[in-house]
């Protein structure tokens, strides 16, 4: 891993934070206060506050989570290059178009890691980790 201190979330790791009653919750938050007591950018894109929103049964306690996260983690539009890219690769390789528009969201801005609990998460040459393998890592 490079030295570059800029990881994207994917939304279950999101998801996994707000919702105590999942099975990765601790891990989670230990992951999120790692990150940011280490000066870690955390990035998402900006889709993901919609599809958080929407997924989540705690819409109150989203809400207060995306106001706090707004103007503290780097949010990434996502723009036609990479929405273009993530369509083609849908469509040639059968993937998961949300994976895909998170990966090639990362790549375009430069994250060194991209840390999921999705174990088929596409891979586009970015580095990828659990919330597990990414602390085991650091911590080291």
């Amino acid at each position: 891993m490079t030295s570059n201190k800029k990881v994207f979330l994917d939304i279950n790791i999101i998801l996994d934070f707000l919702e105590q009653s999942r099975q990765r919750h601790e891990k989670t938050v230990e992951l999120i206060e790692y990150l940011t007591i280490n000066n870690y950018e955390i990035c998402i894109s900006e889709d993901m506050l919609t599809t958080i929103y929407y997924i989540s049964k705690q819409k109150t306690t989203v809400l207060k989570f995306l106001k706090t996260i707004i103007s503290q983690w780097t949010i990434f539009n996502l723009g036609e290059q990479v929405l273009n890219c993530a369509i083609l690769a849908a469509l040639e390789n059968d993937q998961d178009l949300e994976d895909l528009l998170q990966c090639f969201c990362a790549k375009k801005n430069g994250c060194s890691a991209i840390i999921t609990h999705d174990k088929s998460f596409y891979d586009c040459g970015i580095n990828i980790f659990t919330a597990s393998e990414f602390l085991q890592r650091m911590k080291i």
